[in-house]
């Protein structure tokens, strides 16, 4: 039987006993995946997330960390293994300086002093915020606040990292950064869940896609088989991806090979028509 880094069984949560945000989410996710979670705004993603950071208590069904249930009573378990940086910045960040709040997280866990500096460091290295290691991070841009936040789980050096909407406040320029820390996290092996409303980046980022609608997962597979599926898009409010669109279309017009890949990028469909020139 397979084992999986992180799992859950029907997962229900309802806030003030009200409808509840989640119900029957079960999910299992292999070590080093590339999982992009997609749903409209209410569908669960964000609720579904703080489970799984052990911030929200299920009010029924499990999370399993590698194979074995973690209780309510072990909570810390999940957040010291699995990491969240927050739709929004400040949620996260209660810091008077970007080098107290990166260094927040380790020394909770008792780390000693040298190993905390190191992972201070490296953190502040990755998100390029050596200039602002002294200054208050509540007087940082958006964009920059973003990035004290994922400082803030770097330096956990957690197996599994949960971004909620993490080009929030971001501008094309820190959106690039994003998405090479996300390949390097990927190169060191992490596993990634990110919960996003871009369609062409989850298409041309993720390894798998799981749609959330009214609390439920009703959809789990690659990113093509997924926003091919006409129906599962509608229910959830979805769109589909520019470049499956493009390379659709080409496709009916005999512009491409009949067996060719979808390309996910600019550059891997300008490669694809090189390679298929018709006289």
């Amino acid at each position: 039987m397979e084992e999986y880094i992180l799992q859950t069984q029907g997962l229900r949560y309802a806030y003030d006993g009200e409808k509840y945000a989640l119900q029957h989410a079960s999910l299992a996710v292999r070590a080093g995946e590339r999982v992009a979670v997609l749903g409209s705004n209410g569908a669960g993603k964000s609720t579904f997330f703080l489970c799984l950071n052990g911030v929200l208590t299920p009010q029924g069904g499990t999370v399993s960390l590698h194979g074995r249930e973690v209780g309510a009573k072990e909570r810390n378990l999940l957040r010291e293994h699995v990491g969240i940086v927050f739709q929004n910045a400040d949620d996260q960040i209660i810091a008077s300086t970007v080098q107290a709040e990166v260094s927040f997280g380790p020394m909770n866990l008792r780390l000693p002093k040298e190993e905390v500096r190191r992972r201070v460091d490296r953190a502040v290295d990755y998100m390029a915020l050596e200039a602002f290691r002294t200054r208050p991070p509540h007087y940082l841009s958006g964009g920059e606040k973003k990035r004290v936040s994922i400082a803030d789980i770097i330096a956990m050096e957690s197996e599994v990292i949960l971004f909620d909407e993490p080009a929030a406040s971001l501008d094309p320029a820190g959106t690039c950064m994003l998405e090479d820390v996300l390949r390097r996290l990927t190169e060191e092996g992490k596993t990634l869940l990110i919960s996003t409303h871009d369609m062409d980046f989850a298409f041309r980022w993720a390894d798998r896609a799981v749609v959330f609608c009214e609390g439920e997962v009703i959809a789990d597979g690659t990113p093509l088989n997924v926003f091919r599926d006409d129906e599962i898009i509608e229910r959830a409010r979805l769109r589909r991806p520019a470049m499956l669109d493009v390379f659709e279309s080409l496709s009916r017009r005999g512009l491409v090979p009949r067996d060719a890949a979808c390309p996910k990028t600019p550059v891997e469909l300008e490669r694809l028509l090189e390679n298929h020139r018709v006289d």
